[in-house]
Protein backbone atom coordinates (compact mmCIF):
# COMPACT_ATOMS: atom_id res chain seq x y z
CA UNK A 1 0.00 0.00 0.00
CA UNK A 2 1.54 3.09 -0.83
CA UNK A 3 2.08 5.74 2.00
CA UNK A 4 0.49 8.68 1.94
CA UNK A 5 2.77 12.16 2.15
CA UNK A 6 1.53 14.92 4.47
CA UNK A 7 0.26 17.58 2.67
CA UNK A 8 -1.74 21.11 3.45
CA UNK A 9 -4.82 23.00 1.84
CA UNK A 10 -5.73 26.59 2.77
CA UNK A 11 -9.46 27.93 2.01
CA UNK A 12 -9.68 31.77 2.38
CA UNK A 13 -12.62 33.37 3.40
CA UNK A 14 -13.70 37.00 2.12
CA UNK A 15 -16.55 38.69 4.00
CA UNK A 16 -16.61 41.69 2.78
CA UNK A 17 -19.33 40.78 0.81
CA UNK A 18 -23.33 39.71 0.94
CA UNK A 19 -22.16 36.38 1.64
CA UNK A 20 -18.64 35.11 2.42
CA UNK A 21 -16.98 33.55 -0.57
CA UNK A 22 -14.20 31.49 -0.87
CA UNK A 23 -10.95 31.63 -3.03
CA UNK A 24 -10.96 28.66 -5.36
CA UNK A 25 -8.67 27.76 -8.01
CA UNK A 26 -9.74 24.92 -11.61
CA UNK A 27 -6.52 22.26 -11.86
CA UNK A 28 -5.14 22.05 -15.55
CA UNK A 29 -6.28 18.86 -17.64
CA UNK A 30 -2.98 17.89 -17.72
CA UNK A 31 -2.92 17.12 -14.18
CA UNK A 32 -1.97 13.32 -12.91
CA UNK A 33 -4.08 14.45 -10.15
CA UNK A 34 -7.71 15.57 -10.38
CA UNK A 35 -7.57 17.39 -13.27
CA UNK A 36 -10.40 19.96 -14.72
CA UNK A 37 -11.38 19.92 -10.85
CA UNK A 38 -12.09 22.81 -8.52
CA UNK A 39 -10.12 22.94 -5.55
CA UNK A 40 -8.79 25.02 -2.30
CA UNK A 41 -4.75 26.18 -2.88
CA UNK A 42 -2.80 23.72 -1.32
CA UNK A 43 0.08 20.80 -1.95
CA UNK A 44 2.03 18.04 -0.32
CA UNK A 45 5.10 19.51 2.62
CA UNK A 46 8.45 20.47 1.04
CA UNK A 47 11.80 19.97 3.13
CA UNK A 48 12.19 23.91 3.20
CA UNK A 49 9.20 24.23 4.81
CA UNK A 50 10.47 22.52 8.28
CA UNK A 51 13.22 25.67 8.47
CA UNK A 52 11.58 28.22 6.68
CA UNK A 53 11.30 31.55 8.72
CA UNK A 54 8.28 32.94 10.16
CA UNK A 55 6.35 36.66 11.16
CA UNK A 56 4.27 34.90 13.60
CA UNK A 57 3.75 31.40 14.65
CA UNK A 58 0.57 28.78 15.24
CA UNK A 59 -1.69 29.78 17.33
CA UNK A 60 -1.26 27.25 20.52
CA UNK A 61 -4.70 25.50 20.01
CA UNK A 62 -3.80 25.02 16.31
CA UNK A 63 -0.19 24.04 17.51
CA UNK A 64 -1.89 21.35 20.22
CA UNK A 65 -4.41 19.97 18.06
CA UNK A 66 -2.02 19.26 14.66
CA UNK A 67 0.77 17.70 17.43
CA UNK A 68 -1.53 15.28 17.81
CA UNK A 69 0.11 13.16 15.44
CA UNK A 70 2.17 10.35 17.92
CA UNK A 71 3.97 8.48 14.34
CA UNK A 72 5.80 11.65 13.50
CA UNK A 73 9.43 12.10 15.29
CA UNK A 74 8.74 15.66 16.40
CA UNK A 75 4.46 16.17 15.62
CA UNK A 76 5.82 20.49 16.56
CA UNK A 77 7.50 20.59 13.83
CA UNK A 78 5.29 18.71 11.54
CA UNK A 79 2.61 21.30 12.40
CA UNK A 80 4.66 24.50 11.60
CA UNK A 81 5.45 22.77 8.58
CA UNK A 82 2.11 21.96 7.60
CA UNK A 83 0.78 25.77 8.01
CA UNK A 84 4.05 26.85 6.15
CA UNK A 85 3.42 24.91 3.45
CA UNK A 86 -0.52 25.67 3.22
CA UNK A 87 0.96 29.32 2.67
CA UNK A 88 3.53 28.58 0.19
CA UNK A 89 1.75 26.92 -1.66
CA UNK A 90 -0.81 29.53 -1.79
CA UNK A 91 1.69 31.70 -3.26
CA UNK A 92 2.72 29.82 -5.52
CA UNK A 93 -1.00 28.56 -7.20
CA UNK A 94 -2.87 31.42 -6.57
CA UNK A 95 -0.29 34.73 -5.65
CA UNK A 96 -1.35 35.62 -2.90
CA UNK A 97 0.61 36.29 0.21
CA UNK A 98 -0.53 35.64 3.78
CA UNK A 99 2.21 37.33 5.48
CA UNK A 100 3.23 40.25 7.09
CA UNK A 101 5.47 42.83 4.95
CA UNK A 102 9.49 42.41 6.04
CA UNK A 103 12.43 42.91 4.24
CA UNK A 104 13.57 40.52 1.55
CA UNK A 105 16.14 37.54 2.41
CA UNK A 106 18.33 35.23 0.34
CA UNK A 107 16.84 31.98 0.06
CA UNK A 108 16.88 28.38 -1.19
CA UNK A 109 14.53 26.13 -2.75
CA UNK A 110 10.52 26.54 -2.54
CA UNK A 111 10.80 29.37 -0.31
CA UNK A 112 12.90 31.55 -2.69
CA UNK A 113 10.08 33.39 -4.53
CA UNK A 114 8.06 33.88 -0.87
CA UNK A 115 10.67 35.36 0.80
CA UNK A 116 11.70 37.80 -2.37
CA UNK A 117 8.24 39.57 -2.54
CA UNK A 118 9.29 41.21 1.15
CA UNK A 119 7.13 39.35 3.31
CA UNK A 120 7.49 36.39 6.07
CA UNK A 121 4.52 34.21 6.31
CA UNK A 122 2.16 34.56 8.56
CA UNK A 123 1.04 31.80 10.96
CA UNK A 124 -1.32 33.25 13.44
CA UNK A 125 -4.40 33.79 11.53
CA UNK A 126 -4.37 30.06 10.57
CA UNK A 127 -7.46 27.70 11.76
CA UNK A 128 -6.84 24.02 11.47
CA UNK A 129 -10.28 22.43 10.15
CA UNK A 130 -9.97 19.42 8.71
CA UNK A 131 -8.07 16.46 8.00
CA UNK A 132 -7.84 13.60 5.05
CA UNK A 133 -6.11 10.75 3.78
CA UNK A 134 -6.60 9.72 0.55
CA UNK A 135 -7.87 6.00 -0.26
CA UNK A 136 -5.79 3.34 -0.42
CA UNK A 137 -6.70 2.08 -3.90
CA UNK A 138 -5.16 5.71 -5.34
CA UNK A 139 -1.92 5.89 -7.01
CA UNK A 140 -0.93 9.30 -5.41
CA UNK A 141 -2.23 10.02 -1.71
CA UNK A 142 -1.83 12.66 0.47
CA UNK A 143 -2.75 13.12 4.34
CA UNK A 144 -3.79 16.76 3.92
CA UNK A 145 -4.99 18.92 6.81
CA UNK A 146 -7.16 21.52 5.89
CA UNK A 147 -6.25 25.51 7.13
CA UNK A 148 -8.82 28.58 6.91
CA UNK A 149 -7.88 31.98 7.35
CA UNK A 150 -9.44 35.62 6.71
CA UNK A 151 -8.83 37.42 3.74
CA UNK A 152 -8.16 40.46 5.94
CA UNK A 153 -4.79 38.46 7.05
CA UNK A 154 -3.61 38.37 3.48
CA UNK A 155 -0.37 40.87 2.79
CA UNK A 156 -2.86 42.17 -0.40
CA UNK A 157 -5.88 40.90 -2.25
CA UNK A 158 -3.67 41.93 -5.70
CA UNK A 159 -2.26 38.39 -6.88
CA UNK A 160 1.90 39.21 -7.29
CA UNK A 161 2.79 38.82 -10.99
CA UNK A 162 3.66 35.87 -12.69
CA UNK A 163 2.32 33.14 -10.21
CA UNK A 164 -0.51 30.86 -10.05
CA UNK A 165 0.21 27.69 -11.17
CA UNK A 166 -3.96 26.98 -11.13
CA UNK A 167 -5.76 27.74 -14.86
CA UNK A 168 -8.69 29.55 -13.30
CA UNK A 169 -9.31 31.52 -10.11
CA UNK A 170 -12.14 33.00 -8.71
CA UNK A 171 -14.46 33.94 -5.49
CA UNK A 172 -16.86 32.24 -4.95
CA UNK A 173 -20.08 32.25 -2.37
CA UNK A 174 -21.20 28.70 -1.06
CA UNK A 175 -23.91 28.18 -3.53
CA UNK A 176 -21.68 28.56 -6.42
CA UNK A 177 -19.01 26.30 -5.38
CA UNK A 178 -21.27 23.50 -4.67
CA UNK A 179 -22.28 24.36 -8.27
CA UNK A 180 -18.58 23.98 -9.63
CA UNK A 181 -17.09 20.34 -10.22
CA UNK A 182 -14.94 19.52 -6.91
CA UNK A 183 -13.60 16.36 -5.99
CA UNK A 184 -15.56 14.91 -3.36
CA UNK A 185 -13.37 15.58 -0.29
CA UNK A 186 -13.54 19.28 -1.47
CA UNK A 187 -17.34 19.21 -1.72
CA UNK A 188 -16.88 18.14 2.09
CA UNK A 189 -15.04 20.41 3.39
CA UNK A 190 -16.94 23.39 1.74
CA UNK A 191 -19.72 22.44 3.46
CA UNK A 192 -17.69 22.33 7.14
CA UNK A 193 -16.35 25.54 6.56
CA UNK A 194 -19.92 27.08 5.79
CA UNK A 195 -20.54 25.37 9.55
CA UNK A 196 -17.30 26.42 10.86
CA UNK A 197 -18.55 29.96 10.05
CA UNK A 198 -21.51 29.26 12.65
CA UNK A 199 -19.81 27.22 15.41
CA UNK A 200 -16.18 28.41 15.55
CA UNK A 201 -15.21 26.07 17.91
CA UNK A 202 -16.27 23.04 15.99
CA UNK A 203 -14.04 19.90 15.52
CA UNK A 204 -11.99 19.40 13.23
CA UNK A 205 -13.33 16.04 10.91
CA UNK A 206 -10.90 13.61 10.32
CA UNK A 207 -11.67 11.54 7.30
CA UNK A 208 -9.58 8.19 6.26
CA UNK A 209 -10.62 4.83 5.09
CA UNK A 210 -9.94 1.62 7.03
CA UNK A 211 -11.22 -1.81 6.81
CA UNK A 212 -12.39 -1.18 3.32
CA UNK A 213 -14.72 1.47 4.39
CA UNK A 214 -14.78 5.60 5.07
CA UNK A 215 -14.02 6.09 9.12
CA UNK A 216 -14.92 9.95 9.99
CA UNK A 217 -13.70 10.83 13.50
CA UNK A 218 -13.46 14.36 14.68
CA UNK A 219 -9.40 15.71 16.45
Amino acid sequence: MLRPRHAATLIIVRTDAAKPRLLMGRRAGGHAFMPDKWVFPGGRVDRGDYRAPSATELSPEVAARLTHEPRHPSPATLARALGLAAIRETFEETGLLLAKSAPSRPAAGAWRPFLAQGALPDLAPLAFVARAITPPYRTRRFDARFFMAPAEALLSLERQPDCGELDEIAWVDFDEAMALDLPNITRFVVAEIGQRLKDAGRPAPFMRFLNGGRKLTYV
